[in-house]
């Protein structure tokens, strides 16, 4: 299917996923950033996964990525189980640590998309009215490494991991700007640029009589077991794609709809017995069933 000029490969995502009950149980402290680099660099390396940002606030993560190989779905999925059970033991509890929603997925089809949702998660510190700017927030937020084009080294926790366990030892992590965005430094001078506009926004409300931020010492002081207080929107549709284009959405929703037709026609004959290729994209069939699935490119064309 043709796309327009504009729009980006079907790898570009933004991943949010929430804790249960709302609760701050990725409050940030030194042990708490330790395990979600950790877990978020060893994911990464083993799905595949290029990491463009990360931001881990109290009760929620937002990680953009870029997903080359078609593997996302593996990668959240062993990243969120990872995290799960080493944030478990650190916080000395068992219950379940995710909501029970499933994360939340958004398609970033354009390059603007991409710039719009990278700027969303790296100020989200700042909406919240946490700190004052994005690189004080106390938690995890790559920002600064991914403008400052730094690696991050993260040693293996020793809360949760084994010592002889197969995985590593120590792990590196780099905010990665791929190359279908384009020059990588234009792109980092632009969420920059966008970035400071927001911190910008928020001082001037604060001088227009809003609400002080809570500052560092306030994020430290709360207690895991506290939950979030803002209103919690319910039964609203969830997002699958991102761009303000309407040529591109047509498009990508366009072919969304030839990907959903293509799976229906092969499911039906699969289940009659016959020859069937799914199309690109196709997880489930494919892991548990092992069914014929076109290559990847082909979704892209």
């Amino acid at each position: 299917m043709s796309l327009p000029r504009d729009v980006l490969p079907g790898q570009f995502v933004l991943l949010n996923r929430r804790c249960t009950q709302r609760e701050f149980l990725l409050r940030p402290d030194d042990d708490a950033n330790q395990t979600f680099l950790y877990c978020l660099a060893v994911a990464a390396e083993k799905y595949g996964i290029d990491v463009i940002i990360a931001v881990a606030m109290s009760d929620h993560h937002h990680t953009a990525l870029y997903d080359r190989l078609g593997r996302r779905v593996e990668f959240y999925a062993y990243f969120h189980m990872l995290l799960a059970r080493s944030m478990n033991a650190l916080r000395l509890r068992s219950e379940a640590f995710w909501s029970s929603d499933p994360p939340c997925v958004v398609e970033l089809v354009d390059r603007a998309a991409v710039v719009e949702k990278v700027v969303y998660a790296a100020t989200n510190p700042v909406n919240a009215g946490l700190v004052e700017r994005a690189t004080e927030w106390p938690g995890v937020n790559t920002l600064a490494d991914l403008l400052g084009e730094r690696t991050i080294t993260v040693r293996r926790p020793r809360h949760f991991f084994r010592e002889d366990g197969e995985l590593p030892e120590e792990v590196t992590l780099k905010m990665v700007v791929p190359p279908e965005l384009g020059d990588a430094d234009a792109f980092r001078r632009e969420v920059a640029e966008r970035v400071a506009a927001v911190e910008e926004a928020a001082a001037r409300a604060r001088a227009d009589g809003g609400r002080e931020v809570l500052g560092v010492a306030g994020v430290l002081a709360q207690a895991c077991e506290q939950r979030a207080t803002t209103p919690d929107v319910r039964r609203t549709l969830r997002p699958r794609f991102a761009t303000r284009d309407p040529v591109a959405a047509r498009a990508v929703i366009a072919r969304f709809r030839a990907f959903l037709d293509g799976y229906r026609a092969a499911r039906r004959d699969w289940l009659k017995g016959l020859a069937a290729v799914f199309p690109a994209g196709t997880y489930w069939l494919r892991r548990f069933a092992n069914v014929t699935v076109a290559p990847l490119a082909a979704a892209t064309t």
